[in-house]
This record gives C-alpha cells, sequence and structure tokens, in this order.
C-alpha cells in the first residue's frame, strides 16, 4: 500500500507537469515549424524534449518527430542549423549550391527568418488567447462584491482610512468590477502609492493607500511575498455572481487577460530592480510542476486556464532579447537588417555562449528558489 500511495504522488506530479508543458512547448515549436515550411525552410527534426530520444517517426516531408527523455522544453531543428539553438553552421552560404541552399534556413531573407522565429512566441500568445475566449464564455469569471469585509488592525488600508464595509470602485486608475480586480493591482503595487476610490454611504471618497510586501501562505502551504493593503474580502454567497460572456465579451476580456499577464513579469522585474519586489519568487520547473500539481488537484478544467498562464510567461521569456532564446535571435536579425549583412561568426558565438550562460544561471537559480520552497513545506 505504501508503494502504491508513493507511486499515486509521484504520478499527481509527474502528469499535470507534462500535460501543461507538453502542450506550452508543442504549440511554441509548432509555430516555427508551420511558418518554417510556410517559407520552405526543410525542417530536420521536431523534439518535444532534450537528450536521448525515446521514439518518433519521418513524415513524408524527411522531419523526424521525436520525443526526448528530459521534458523541459523542445526545438525544431532546421537544415543549416549547427545545433538546437539554430546557430548556422560554419559553412559559408555563397560556398554552397544552389541545390545546397534550397531550404536551407540561414539561406533566407531576413525578414522570413524573424518570422519564423517570432512564430514561436506568437503561437504561445495566440494559445492562451484561445483557451481563455472559451473559458469566459463556458466557464466565465467569479464577480465578487469589491467590499472591505473587514479591516486589518494597523494595516495599510486602515492607514489609508479605508474601513469596514467600504465598497472599492477604483484603484491605482484601474476601475473595479470584482474584488479580484483589487487583490490583481495591490499584490504588485507593493510600497507605491495608490489612488483609491471607495464608497461609503453611497458618497464616492478619494484616498491614498501604499500596499506593503508582505509574506503569507496561500492555500497550497506555499510562502509568497506579495503586496496587501490589510482588506478581507466578502465571504457569502450573496456577494459572489458567476457571469459568462457572448463570443464579442468573451474575446474582450480573453485579450484582456492576456495583456494582465503579459504585464506581470514585466512589472516584476522592474520593481526588482527597484528593491519592491523579492527575487526568491523566481520559480523554476520544480515550481511549475508543484503549481501543476495543486491546480489540477483542484479542478482539472483550471488545469486549462494555468495552461494559458504559462504559455503566456514562456512566450513572453522567449521575447527577451537574450542570445539563445527566441528574442536574442531577433536582436541578431535586426542588427543584420541595419548593416545590411550577419555579424561575424565569432560574434555569433560569443552571443550564444554569453546567452547560454545566462540562461543556465537563472535555471540554477529559480531551481535553487525552489528547493528551498519545497523544504519550507517539509519542514
Amino acid at each position: 500500500m505504501d508503494v502504491l500511495t508513493s507511486l499515486w504522488q509521484v504520478l499527481t506530479w509527474i502528469v499535470p507537469f507534462l500535460v501543461v508543458l507538453g502542450v506550452v512547448v508543442f504549440v511554441h515549436e509548432m509555430g516555427h515549424f508551420l511558418v518554417a515550411r510556410y517559407y520552405g525552410v526543410t525542417v530536420e527534426t521536431f523534439s518535444i524534449g532534450f537528450g536521448p530520444e525515446l521514439g518518433g517517426f519521418n513524415d513524408r516531408y524527411g522531419t523526424r518527430w521525436r520525443l526526448a527523455a528530459i521534458p523541459l522544453g523542445g526545438y525544431v531543428k532546421f537544415k543549416g542549423d549547427e545545433n538546437a539553438a539554430s546557430m548556422p553552421t560554419t559553412e559559408e552560404l555563397s560556398h554552397l549550391s544552389e541545390v545546397e541552399q534550397a531550404g536551407n534556413f540561414h539561406a533566407k531573407p531576413v525578414g522570413q527568418r524573424a518570422a519564423v522565429v517570432v512564430a514561436g512566441p506568437v503561437a504561445n500568445f495566440l494559445l492562451a488567447i484561445i483557451i481563455l475566449f472559451f473559458w469566459f464564455m463556458f466557464v466565465g469569471k467569479a464577480i465578487i462584491e469589491p467590499r472591505a469585509a473587514t479591516v486589518e488592525a494597523g494595516s495599510a488600508a486602515e492607514a489609508a482610512g479605508i474601513k469596514p464595509g467600504d465598497v472599492i470602485r477604483s484603484i491605482g486608475g484601474s476601475q473595479v468590477q470584482s474584488f479580484d480586480d483589487v487583490s490583481r493591482v495591490v499584490m504588485l503595487n507593493a510600497g507605491t502609492e495608490l489612488e483609491v476610490s471607495v464608497e461609503r454611504g453611497g458618497v464616492l471618497i478619494p484616498l491614498k493607500a501604499t500596499p506593503r510586501l508582505e509574506e503569507r501562505t496561500d492555500r497550497f502551504g506555499n510562502s509568497v511575498k506579495i503586496g496587501l493593503l490589510g482588506i478581507g474580502r466578502p465571504t457569502s454567497r450573496e456577494d459572489v455572481t458567476w457571469q459568462t460572456y457572448g463570443p464579442g465579451g468573451a474575446m474582450a476580456m480573453s485579450l484582456s487577460e492576456t495583456w494582465f499577464w503579459t504585464k506581470q513579469p514585466v512589472i516584476f522585474i522592474q520593481k526588482l530592480f527597484v528593491g519592491q519586489a523579492s527575487s526568491d519568487q523566481l520559480g523554476g520547473p520544480i515550481r511549475i510542476a508543484q503549481l501543476s500539481r495543486e491546480v489540477a488537484s483542484v479542478n482539472v478544467i483550471e488545469l486549462f486556464r494555468w495552461i494559458a498562464i504559462i504559455s503566456i510567461n514562456i512566450g513572453l521569456l522567449n521575447l527577451f532579447p537574450i542570445p539563445l532564446l527566441d528574442g536574442g535571435h531577433l536582436l541578431f536579425y535586426g542588427i543584420e537588417a541595419i548593416r545590411g549583412r550577419p555579424l561575424s561568426e565569432r560574434t555569433l558565438e560569443i552571443g550564444f555562449r554569453i546567452g547560454f550562460a545566462l540562461v543556465i544561471m537563472l535555471m540554477i537559480f529559480a531551481t535553487r528558489n525552489d528547493v528551498i520552497q519545497l523544504l519550507r513545506r517539509v519542514g
């Protein structure tokens, strides 16, 4: 029984993680693949995962579709690539015959190469928009009255003059429809003075509040540092309504939600540099696996929304101008377009080495945070 219990525990971690990351990676690489095929680029390999191949097949175009042993990403390898990072081979294109150049990714015009590269992140954003569109049509959104049911003594809300029973109508320049709208603004604005408009006795009262960065434990036992006002949400059923949307409204909500989750990492990085956020909130694969398990344990349907959020983050991360990532390739192509010729082989090699080092350091740091978080929970 202990063995079966342990096996089940392992599966509850692995399966949701593989589903979430597998879908996101597959869609990302499919974006590269489809645009590459459109421009006549020969795709040699389409891989989900890295390392030794577990299984695969060759299609009629000669592409090897493979599933690899390490499920932490994926890649498409084009004709003319030296490796999975799409670094060009050392062989000069000018020395290749027309037949050898046919289908060679690096022989394509810079605009086409840029389109192939950006298609991966774009596919991630499109996946999120589609998932969220159907989410708001068929699942909907919980609308919780944005009323301060309680106000903690000594909190930022009390200092601002917010009283129990106040209904928050706007905060930080954003109109408020639900209590969750307040939480979203507050959690990433620790240390920032926000203009707050509350309704009290039918009268709108302008206030100013500065959320405080505090460490709290979420419902899954994870320790997180977020901005807090110190107000409690309403808990009665009368304060909650569930709203679904027609196609137009669902698309508007989907685009709004996608934009919200796109902004959050950028805002976090900005606050990290000015000391208003903590670097220990950065997570890696272990954190994704942990949260995927927790989301799936609440409701399997919730896993779709989680896939959308992860897809947005993966798409945005890949657009960062770091060599090795899609954004690094786009940076090089932009320079090439301005110069009228590619960067030298030596410059590209140095750039990719720097990018590789940065990505590895980020992964190590994020994994370190994940392990510390797990040890805290176990302890």
